[in-house]
């Protein structure tokens, strides 16, 4: 019998997860909830690298090495590759299209903190979407921003900067009133590609405010690459029959 090792992700992983078996394994990095009502097991925490996670696949007997981590992990993804062709066995990798501007989108892609802090001067209201990045700048907010910060969780904020803790999906009506309470003027993002969270990008649209994008990292080549959860769930199938 076939043996999966499910790297995730909270999205579509945890999808897939749930369409698991127990003899399959579903591993998360431990930031947020671990779900508890799925079939397969489940691992959080790292593996030490490359070669830690490459021990792992060879101690559990893994045929199959699945990447559905976000699209900006790529250090676990580029482990995974190596990992997999250490142990000679397929690593593929579920790859979430990127959103794409629309009509009216104000766009502008930034590549790092350094660059985005640049970008965000002109700006009083911000609201960041990024995870908890953020937090480690609180100190450096300057005397005319006030900083909206959504994360997963809860964390301490302080007299300048707000965090939210909220999990997708969100939904237009909602975002649009947080947009409207905080007065926000300008939104910063991922181009995470999820449905569950691009509600934010069409109120920006509606308001006619800009967008700070953090340009997405290069991720390695796969055995297989897959876009969508219905495309990857359909070749599991075949794969582990």
């Amino acid at each position: 019998m076939k043996r999966l090792l499910l790297l995730g992700g909270v999205t579509e992983a945890l999808a897939i997860a749930r369409t698991l078996g127990p003899q399959h394994i579903y591993s998360l990095a431990g930031v947020g909830r671990v779900p508890s009502d799925l079939s397969c097991q489940v691992r959080v925490g790292g593996y030490g690298g490359a070669e830690g996670l490459a021990q792992f696949i060879q101690e559990q007997g893994i045929d199959l090495l699945l990447d559905a981590t976000h699209p900006y992990a790529a250090q676990i993804s580029h482990n995974a590759v190596i990992a997999a062709d250490r142990c000679a066995i397929p690593c593929w990798a579920l790859r979430r299209p990127a959103w794409q501007p629309q009509a009216g989108d104000d766009w502008r892609e930034v590549s790092d903190w350094a660059e985005l802090i640049q970008a965000l001067r002109a700006f009083q209201r911000p609201l960041f979407t990024l995870g908890r990045e953020p937090l480690q700048h609180l100190d450096e907010i300057p005397p005319e921003q006030f900083w909206t910060l959504r994360a997963l969780d809860v964390y301490p904020g302080n007299a300048r900067c707000e965090v939210i803790g909220a999990r997708g999906p969100f939904h237009l009506d909602a975002e649009r009133a947080l947009f409207e309470r905080r007065r926000i003027d300008v939104l910063i993002s991922k181009n995470s590609g999820s449905s569950a969270t691009e509600p934010k990008l069409e109120v920006a649209r509606e308001r006619g405010l800009p967008v700070l994008i953090l340009k997405r990292p290069v991720l390695p080549g796969v055995g297989r690459a897959l876009q969508t959860l219905n495309e990857t769930l359909e070749a599991l199938a075949t794969f582990l029959s």
